[in-house]
């Protein structure tokens, strides 16, 4: 019998996957190399909130010895609006090549709540490369108001309806979240009292109109040392040097109401595992300065250590924190 002949299209289609594995096999080295050598020019970091916040502050202090350790310029660019949205979108359209990287709040970990409809998944479009500090909040009363403890201002909100109000920078804001977190731990109802910006909100807190608020250690401390506001205790796990005879929420009585602010730096999904270790490492480098040290120590903060997996775990815990207190608490930006 003869043997049939090869059908020549299926000889080419063969042909063709024998030159597609070696145009992989060649690229393969190629794209090593470039990770490997990666970087090779500046590299951008983008802030999702405007200069001169804490979020800039947090960028323009790390960014110079992340250079340092990168061997590359790191250039920061300020986006920001809709809490932290544009910035974000921004380096979610990306590539995934280490040159955008993104530095943003604790707002990233709220907005998926607050925003069903986000221009982006903040879960799929990014990968953590480390976290910076947890800035602690502080509950903070006007030095007129009798509760002297966190006891005695819980005894005082149950005292009656609408007996006490507190202030924030507006809805869905950290302030207004640190206070529903504490109605829910305390099992209190309190009036929320939005302003627009931070600023005017301690103001009127300072000048008695509003009795209560809950405000960063670094921005609040020299009104509690000017004996201006009386600080009742700290949200952190311990406490803070800056205020070392204030309490935690813990310590008071009140379990169930840790919060905290926080800064991290993040880099667009898909971006090579070898690039994202390689930011992690500058990261730590950074942060291991003495300079950075004393700043976030000054800023009442505390430093985190560990890498991508350990931000990754702690921002995925921190948006299955907010989820259940927005959906509880009925909160929304309107």
């Amino acid at each position: 019998m003869i043997p049939a002949r090869p059908n020549s299209f299926l000889i080419s289609l063969r042909r063709l996957a024998v030159l597609s594995a070696l145009g992989l096999l060649a690229a393969a080295p190629c794209a090593f190399a470039q990770v490997a050598a990666w970087p090779t020019r500046p590299i951008t970091l983008v802030v999702t909130y405007p200069p001169g916040g804490g979020a800039d502050a947090m960028a323009r202090l790390i960014a110079p010895k992340m250079g340092e350790a990168l061997g590359q310029n790191v250039v920061i660019e300020n986006k920001p609006g809709a809490g932290g949205q544009i910035g974000a979108s921004m380096v979610a359209k990306a590539a995934p090549n280490g040159y955008t990287l993104m530095l943003d709040a604790s707002s990233f970990a709220v907005n998926p709540s607050l925003y069903p409809k986000l221009p982006y998944d903040s879960v799929k479009a990014f990968r953590p490369i480390g976290v910076i500090a947890l800035f602690p909040n502080v509950v903070l009363v006007n030095a007129q108001v009798p509760a002297r403890n966190i006891a005695e201002l819980t005894a005082l909100a149950k005292s009656g309806k609408d007996a006490v109000s507190y202030a924030s920078s507006g809805n869905g804001s950290a302030q207004h979240l640190a206070g529903a977190l504490f109605e829910s731990a305390a099992k209190v109802d309190m009036v929320h009292v939005p302003y627009k910006g931070g600023g005017p909100a301690l103001n009127d807190v300072i000048g008695g109109q509003v009795p209560l608020f809950f405000g960063n250690l670094a921005s609040t401390l020299q009104h509690v040392q000017s004996g201006k506001l009386r600080a009742l205790a700290v949200t952190s796990n311990k406490r803070a040097s800056m205020l070392p005879d204030v309490p935690t929420l813990a310590e008071a009585g009140l379990a169930g109401a840790e919060i905290y602010e926080w800064n991290a730096v993040f880099a667009p999904e898909g971006t090579p595992d070898a690039i994202v270790e390689k930011v992690a490492a500058a990261m730590q480098k950074a942060m291991d300065a003495p300079e950075v040290k004393a700043r976030i120590a000054q800023l009442g903060g505390e430093i985190q250590k560990g890498g991508p997996k350990a931000a990754s775990e702690f921002i995925q815990a921190q948006m299955a924190l907010w989820a259940k207190l927005v959906k509880t608490k009925n909160i929304s930006v309107e």
